[in-house]
């Protein structure tokens, strides 16, 4: 890995976060606060946040196995993503590599931030080699973007070719493991500390059931969560959010309850979509959702919407034509889309 200066924008590296008191007196015996301009009244939410989510941290760190000055909480694990290019990328000048298809949005945070996407395909089996991320990089080429379990196609990118990248390549490499709890693959946080150009990408918004609260993580150096920390909005995770995440950490068993069921009806609805006439190629998956290959995608989904079924249509996708991604729901969900499918 090149030196985290060298890879850092010039601009982000010399920052002067912006301070607060919260922050500057963390840990002192401070009981009265006439700082920030608050409201003296409506007691806590009157008060801002905790900017650096300190209690949440702790306990992030004793479920996922990670040091706590190596978390970065942010609004959703798209905060982190537009931070990566915010971070490393000078716009008009540096590129990024992905494989493709993937979650959408490294894209249009490229766009935004006017920086070059590159996508590489994935083969017929939706993998990857390293050979082929690393033949699309170049010296202005800062991150390379990895989704595991990926995110249309559901399956994990082979680790071997995700370690070799993580190796050989001289910039940053995020592996986004957003879905990693419904997969019996060892993850990537659980060997953090082997790469320190390696940043892991994690949510309370899939196995945790919790996408309302937008609570994204991202696991990584403690000198690369001190420049997304400087670089992030002083109060980026609300009080609110903070406080029912850390209500839904108290029972992590009631989680793994959860990710139980859903893989049940997971096997039960691609096996039932084995069966549909209409329905052509399952593929294998270890997310929470599957991709199915249908004879007419598009006709298919209006039906379904008519139906008041919503399911996604990647029928657009590279690599996906005619294909529709669905979601693992409950069991009266799930039955409804079959019902709904066996009457097409």
């Amino acid at each position: 890995m090149k030196e985290l200066k060298d890879l850092c924008r010039e601009n982000i590296w010399n920052l002067a976060p912006y301070s607060c008191a919260r922050t500057e007196f963390a840990g002192r015996n401070a009981r009265v606060f006439l700082d920030a301009n608050e409201n003296p009244y409506n007691d806590p939410y009157n008060r801002y946040p905790d900017p650096l989510q300190v209690e949440l941290k702790k306990q992030i760190s004793k479920i996922k196995g990670v040091a706590e000055e190596k978390i970065f909480l942010g609004n959703g694990s798209d905060e982190a993503i537009d931070l990566v290019y915010r971070v490393f990328c000078r716009p008009g000048k540096d590129n990024v590599v992905a494989i493709a298809p993937t979650y959408g949005m490294y894209e249009v945070c490229a766009d935004i931030n006017d920086v070059e996407y590159r996508s590489v395909l994935l083969d017929e089996n939706y993998q990857i080699s390293a050979e082929k991320l690393l033949a699309a990089c170049d010296e202005q080429t800062k991150v390379i973007w990895i989704c595991s379990p990926n995110n249309p196609t559901g399956n994990h990118i082979n680790r071997e070719a995700i370690v070799e990248v993580l190796q050989k390549f001289q910039g940053i490499v995020i592996i986004d493991e957003a879905y990693s709890d419904f997969s019996p693959e060892r993850t990537f946080r659980s060997v953090l500390d082997r790469f320190p150009n390696m940043i892991v990408l994690n949510t309370m918004s899939k196995a945790w059931g919790c996408a309302a609260l937008r609570l994204g993580m991202a696991f990584a150096s403690k000198k690369i969560v001190d420049i997304f920390n400087k670089v992030k909005y002083p109060y980026n995770v609300n009080l609110l959010t903070q406080e029912h995440a850390l209500e839904v950490m108290k029972n992590p068993l009631k989680v793994d309850e959860w990710v139980k069921n859903i893989l049940q009806e997971r096997s039960k609805v691609m096996a039932a979509f084995l069966d549909l006439p209409i329905c052509e190629k399952v593929y294998p998956t270890d997310a929470n959702f599957f991709l199915a290959k249908m004879t007419d995608a598009n006709a298919i989904y209006n039906y379904l919407v008519a139906q008041g079924i919503i399911v996604r249509n990647r029928n657009k996708v590279q690599l996906c034509g005619n294909c529709l991604r669905i979601t693992i729901g409950n069991k009266s969900e799930n039955a409804e889309l079959l019902g709904a499918l066996r009457q097409y």
